[in-house]
């Protein structure tokens, strides 16, 4: 369990989730300022298989999004003309806005997105540099509290209004592993969230001082129809419990598709790891189009 920073001790409460606050800001601000270049180094072996999108037709790469505590990095891709552009906030894995999650956005711009993807973790610590998971999670991943990545989307969101050309009533998120832990929790504080696509996000875990809920704790009360993707053969996440979320979600009136493909292991969209899986990923990145422009996003 991660421990409580000291600078939590004056923090606000945030929207209707209980137990989040807000932390005050980071006394040194911004570890990373800008994105890393490449994949990140934390992978055993890049595959063959890595998808590259061109960016013809686009607007695509690094921006400074505004926060409360300065200009936080990170991408931003759309495509070329007047919009406005649905908004789709991309939510890293515990890697960072790597190439991998840069090629997402571009994906999602292809379409007719505005696709956003802040560096979530730039205050905790430079993911560009650290080359161990494990590493990555008990410090970095474990000491950002949960209050300040939903705030910093928030911004992510307000930005792509007023400098993106984005539509501010049409805003979707989708996130993969850590991030799609993430789709369910800001689904649960967003009200005018149209749709989140979970792609094989935890929904239980240890909570903590600074991450008090989980995806289980929050089904029902979320705003907005949420995608889950998972993989059967995700060794990490058992399919049981993202049943029982889907089922506490609708028993509470909500929404939650759920789509388990029963030979995939987690990270099964991640081209660039070993646990690839060409077929699921098409098929759930097709599903995850069709679930945004049912609910609104597109």
């Amino acid at each position: 369990m991660a421990a409580c920073p000291d600078d939590l001790t004056e923090a606000a409460p945030i929207g209707e989730l209980s137990g989040l606050v807000v932390p005050p800001l980071s006394r040194r601000g911004f570890v990373m300022t800008s994105l890393m270049t490449g994949l990140t180094l934390a992978t055993t072996a890049v595959e063959a298989q890595v998808i590259h999108t061109d960016a013809e037709g686009l607007e695509a790469g690094e921006v400074q999004i505004p926060a409360a505590d300065g200009p936080m990095p990170g991408y931003r891709a759309m495509p070329k003309g007047e919009g406005p552009f649905p908004i789709v906030l991309v939510i890293e894995e515990i890697f960072g806005v790597h190439d991998y999650i840069k090629d997402i956005c571009r994906r999602l711009a292809k379409v007719g997105y505005c696709a956003v993807a802040p560096e979530l973790y730039a205050r905790q610590g430079d993911l560009s540099t650290m080359t161990d998971a494990k590493a990555i999670i008990r410090d970095v991943i474990s000491k950002t509290p949960d209050a300040q990545w939903i705030v910093d989307l928030d911004a992510a969101a307000s930005w792509a209004v007023s400098h993106s050309r984005g539509d501010g009533g049409r805003i979707g998120t989708m996130g993969w592993c850590r991030g799609g832990r993430g789709v369910w929790l800001y689904a649960a504080h967003r009200k005018d969230l149209k749709a989140g696509v979970a792609w094989y996000g935890p929904v239980g875990g240890e909570p903590s001082p600074i991450q008090p809920l989980t995806g289980m704790d929050v089904a029902a009360e979320i705003h907005a129809p949420i995608l889950a993707l998972y993989g059967g053969a995700d060794t990490g996440i058992p399919v049981a419990a993202v049943e029982a979320a889907r089922d506490k979600a609708r028993a509470a009136g909500k929404s939650v598709e759920l789509v388990v493909y029963p030979d995939a292991p987690h990270g099964f969209h991640a081209d660039y790891r070993p646990s690839y899986r060409p077929t699921e990923a098409k098929d759930g990145w097709e599903r995850a189009l069709s679930f945004l422009k049912m609910h609104g996003v597109g």
